[in-house]
């Protein structure tokens, strides 16, 4: 079940859904991924981004080399008056400052914030975000906890249900796990 910081997450006429995956298989200068997501999320509050509901702590395998340790991973539902563009350059912001390199597609990492959804927009652009997410649908480690914070959300492009993206993505071999650690 979802922990709601705030405000219910059910989604009201003047709340945008805006998701944002969390994911982490290093530790940060915050500590290990659960310290880092709430640390993450506290930066963002500073940014005028304001967390509405969080969900349970999910663990996957690494990939594509499961030798690397499990990452966890967690769906935020957020608010903010910011655009999406502005969002996703504050989410790589964060990212940095808790220590986060881009050296390598997939590599290990002590933070990973996604951008999955900004109140169903379509697009993709050289000065703007793709969204929906452009492999969001294709992961249990983003679905499962999604469903935590926003059970009735539908991927904006093709109105699939979250539930039977988890199913299918379940059926090619992608798992996620809840985790045994919760944020307080």
């Amino acid at each position: 079940m979802a922990r709601t910081i705030g405000l219910a997450a059910k989604r009201r006429d003047n709340n945008l859904m805006i998701l944002i995956a969390l994911g982490a298989n290093q530790t940060s200068p915050a500590g290990p991924p659960a310290e880092t997501f709430r640390a993450a999320l506290a930066r963002l509050a500073e940014a005028g981004v304001e967390t509405l509901a969080l969900s349970r702590l999910f663990t996957s395998p690494a990939w594509p080399d499961p030798a690397d340790p499990p990452y966890t991973n967690a769906v935020a539902q957020v608010r903010t008056a910011l655009s999406a563009s502005a969002l996703l350059a504050e989410l790589h912001r964060v990212e940095a400052a808790l220590g986060r390199e881009r050296r390598a597609v997939n590599a290990p990492r002590p933070l990973d914030l996604d951008l999955i959804d900004y109140d169903g927009q379509v697009g993709s652009g050289p000065d703007g975000p793709i969204l929906p997410h452009p492999r969001a649908h294709e992961r249990a480690f983003v679905l499962a906890p999604l469903l935590d914070v926003a059970p009735d959300w539908r991927h904006p492009m093709t109105g699939e249900t979250a539930r039977d993206l988890l199913k299918m993505a379940q059926a090619l071999g992608n798992r996620a796990f809840p985790a045994q650690i919760n944020l307080p």
